[in-house]
């Protein structure tokens, strides 16, 4: 029984991580940088609780979440596609601008500069333990993501030409992909996915929380990195970080070592981890390339 709960929570807690990974895979298998999960995600769970909110509805609170992905993603790739301008500055730019953003409108909506008011969300504040778990659609939809995410990037038409944009943009327009719109589409799906990885945790929470993310959108970037750009690595690497933070928990309800080193383990294991693969992996030819 205690195997089986901690597989439960790595599963919950890998959420976030599954989704948001997933679109920077797909992003970043176009060419295009994805340093700005972490903006997706914190403006996915902003976007949720202010639909929730004001409309009851956890249902109408993702579709916002998701519009609030998919704004972020757009000025991203029209930036970074359209204006070429540096894809790292401009992802560091959407994750402060959306953590500044989102700090203002929950002080104008709700009136607090931390949190939000109760919302609703999937499954309903008195459903919590298995019940909870199997009643909740976006986990379902997060243990489904990557391998859907790794049909599409191997085994369809768009997938071929998201693979080619990402190692040779010359040559793909002279077969004539149409790089741009390749890439518009593949960062403005990452919006989407990394945003939903925030709506989860806005209502699983059921609130939102100033920076709530914390950090989830650079971990899910690594799991990236680590898992070699294959979305089913990727996955696993998600879930490797995710039994970490499990592992975390544990540990400090047991407080058998100080909790300033038992917080540090998620974060060490993805240095550890990202580390271990530089110069052994090979990232996507065109990465962050704007000149072609």
């Amino acid at each position: 029984m205690g195997a089986l709960l901690f597989f439960a929570q790595t599963v919950r807690i890998a959420i976030p991580y599954l989704f948001a990974a997933a679109g920077g895979a797909l992003a970043e298998r176009a060419g295009v940088v994805s340093l700005t999960l972490e903006g997706f995600m914190l403006g996915g769970a902003f976007g949720a609780v202010l639909g929730s909110y004001y409309t009851h509805s956890a249902w109408i609170g993702l579709v916002v979440g998701v519009a609030w992905g998919l704004g972020l993603a757009a000025v991203h790739a029209v930036s970074a596609i359209r204006f070429k301008a540096d894809q790292i500055v401009v992802g560091v730019a959407i994750n402060l601008f959306t953590v500044g953003i989102t700090r203002f409108f929950l002080q104008l909506a709700f009136g607090s500069s931390s949190n939000s008011p109760r919302v609703a969300g999937f499954g309903g504040d008195g459903v919590a333990g298995a019940a909870g778990f199997l009643t909740n659609p976006l986990i379902w939809m997060g243990v489904l993501v990557m391998p859907v995410v790794w049909w599409i990037v191997q085994k369809t038409t768009f997938g071929l030409r998201v693979r080619a944009v990402g190692e040779h943009p010359m040559a793909a327009a002279s077969v004539g992909v149409p790089v741009n719109r390749v890439r518009y589409v593949a960062v403005l799906a990452s919006g989407a996915l990394a945003a939903l990885g925030g709506v989860y945790l806005a209502l699983d929470q059921h609130q939102f929380t100033d920076s709530m993310t914390a950090g989830r959108g650079f971990i899910a970037l690594a799991a990236v990195i680590f898992g070699r750009w294959d979305p089913l690595r990727a996955g696993l690497a998600c879930l490797l970080f995710a039994a970490a933070e499990t592992l975390q928990i544990q540990l400090q309800a047991a407080q058998l070592i100080p909790s300033q080193f038992v917080a540090m383990i998620p974060y060490v294991l993805t240095i550890i981890a990202v580390a271990g693969v530089v110069g052994r992996s090979r990232a996507p030819a065109a990465l962050g390339r704007t000149e072609d």
